[in-house]
């Protein structure tokens, strides 16, 4: 395992930095005090490759590897953790999905338009009377000669008011419990379905966040993804994608807050010397360095078995835990560090400590995945062989025009 990054990553590492110093950072302090998506970064992200970063260039993809979209994670979320969120979800959690439970007809028809960033995607797995128990889930799918009838409400959904397509999961048979559910892709433009964003965040609020209503949506065929009955095993595959942006992210977020709090102790004196001086102070930055040097081994252990097409739950659970959790330590250190000024959302530690929260919360709480680690240790849990597995990545094939 090396854990240098490659020439190609240097060079995406340099671009994404480079993109959120440039065109993130002087906007989004404003646009998260409005609580408003910054939508004007959308083709820019698109236009730099971000939002197909993985995927192969016969999809219209960049062609890099697994480990592409983590550096691209950590360099948005190195600015803000809204807009490194669109990736997660638009290519982690919607795009990879598609490439790796959809027909080859379904990958030339969604992905394109996906990776060019002329459609948004977004993932509808939440609805409001369950979130981590994804067996309560309650939308339903009706199957009615060549389409299939779904009713239901997804809820706390990232980018549900901004996506052109959504992949949704919906029980068509209840009796079944898990292996009833079926994932669907949606259109925005087709009759019952409406989103209307949810207000009043703590954090995070320059993203999109909603909630999906499906009114007797008529979804064809076509648009089914996978077999009926593999929706739970699409949705935590693709979790598996998600949950490795996030923990990405996290470890940007970590070393924005500790490039923050070494520039403010050193020009900030108490009792007649600089804070930094101080033990305490000291203390903190070291355990910031610590937290960013364990997260990054976490997340590069994880890129190593995507990129060989090995199965990641147990590790992606993982990095997901300690990475957003750590961000969270790392984000309260700094704002302490900063006292007064570190309350203010002129400062951007203030804002980093109110995003880090939610990525315990969602894709799994770190509740779940501490019981998800625990299972594993004791043998309640497994990784068991699913049909369509993430491909290992190839350049002969990620590089090739199709």
């Amino acid at each position: 395992m090396d854990f240098e990054l490659s020439e190609k990553h240097r060079i995406i590492q340099k671009q994404v930095y480079e993109f959120s110093r440039e065109e993130i950072v002087p906007i989004i302090a404003e646009h998260d005090r409005k609580a408003e998506f910054p939508s004007q970064l959308l083709p820019n992200l698109g236009a730099h490759g971000f939002l197909g970063i993985c995927l192969p260039v016969r999809y219209g993809g960049a062609g890099m590897d697994y480990g592409a979209l983590a550096v691209v994670s950590e360099g948005l979320e190195w600015a803000d953790s809204s807009v490194r969120e669109t990736i997660a979800v638009h290519l982690g959690l919607h795009a990879l999905a598609i490439f790796q439970w959809g027909t080859e007809a379904q990958r030339e028809y969604f992905l394109p338009s996906l990776a060019s960033g002329e459609n948004i995607g977004c993932f509808g797995l939440t609805e409001a009377e369950f979130g981590s128990d994804v067996s309560g889930l309650k939308s339903r799918a009706q199957k009615e000669g060549s389409h299939y009838i779904l009713t239901g409400k997804k809820t706390w959904i990232t980018l549900a008011n901004v996506a052109d397509r959504m992949l949704v999961f919906a029980k068509t048979d209840p009796n079944q419990g898990t292996r009833g559910i079926t994932a669907f892709i949606l259109e925005r433009n087709w009759e019952g379905v409406t989103t209307e964003s949810i207000p009043g965040k703590m954090g995070v609020r320059a993203s999109d966040t909603g909630w999906i209503k499906m009114d007797n949506v008529a979804v064809p065929e076509s648009h089914r993804l996978g077999e009926e009955g593999e929706g739970f095993k699409i949705a935590m595959s693709a979790l598996d994608n998600g949950r490795y942006a996030v923990a990405a992210g996290a470890v940007g977020l970590m070393k924005a807050c500790l490039q923050e709090s070494v520039r403010y102790a050193r020009e900030r004196k108490t009792f007649g010397k600089p804070i930094a001086e101080h033990q305490l102070v000291q203390q903190m930055i070291a355990l910031m360095q610590q937290r960013i040097d364990v997260g990054e081994l976490l997340v590069r252990k994880v890129t190593d078995l995507k990129n060989r097409g090995i199965r990641n739950t147990r590790e992606t659970s993982m990095a997901k835990w300690y990475c957003t959790d750590s961000a969270n330590a790392t984000a309260n250190d700094a704002v302490q560090i900063h006292g007064a000024y570190g309350y203010s959302d002129e400062c951007s530690v203030e804002r980093h400590l109110r995003n880090s929260k939610s990525a315990t919360i969602y894709e799994g709480t770190s509740q779940i995945h501490q019981l998800m680690q625990a299972g594993y240790v004791f043998g309640f849990r497994e990784n068991k062989p699913l049909r369509c597995e993430l491909p290992a990545y190839d350049p002969d094939y990620w590089q090739v025009e199709a």
